[in-house]
């Protein structure tokens, strides 16, 4: 069972999966970062100097905190589309390999020598 797990951690696959689950993370914090300090702030500004992240509704005790939620939207979109930028891509890359037409083959050494046999006779007449 040991041995399975190993070759099943050494298949590339996963390891690939772990970077790109690292990488997504380190991305979530800069889309996090972008929203809430650069765009929220700009959207504030232009809405009348609203903060989101302090925008809030009291019912009874509890506080709800909507101005989070808020951003945590604007987070989810930004990072869905570029997401789908990223997939669209790599789409448009895969159906132009598929389009390509696949090189002619290379011509065998029998039907090299059958060329230069013909060349050669040609030549000759």
């Amino acid at each position: 069972m040991l041995k399975e797990f190993r070759d099943f951690i050494n298949r590339g696959n996963v390891i690939d999966l772990a970077v790109a689950v690292i990488i997504g993370g380190a991305f979530g914090a800069i889309i996090t970062s972008l929203v809430n300090d650069i765009i929220m702030p700009l959207i504030g500004v232009i809405i009348g100097g609203v903060d989101f992240a302090a925008l809030s509704i009291d019912v009874g005790e509890a506080t709800i905190l909507y101005g989070s939620f808020v951003q945590a939207i604007v987070n989810f979109l930004i990072i869905a589309f570029v997401l789908f930028l990223i997939v669209r891509s790599f789409n448009k890359l895969q159906k132009a390999e598929e389009e390509a037409p696949p090189a002619p083959p290379e011509p065998s050494p029998e039907e090299k020598l059958l060329a230069e046999i013909r060349d050669l006779l040609k030549a000759q007449s």
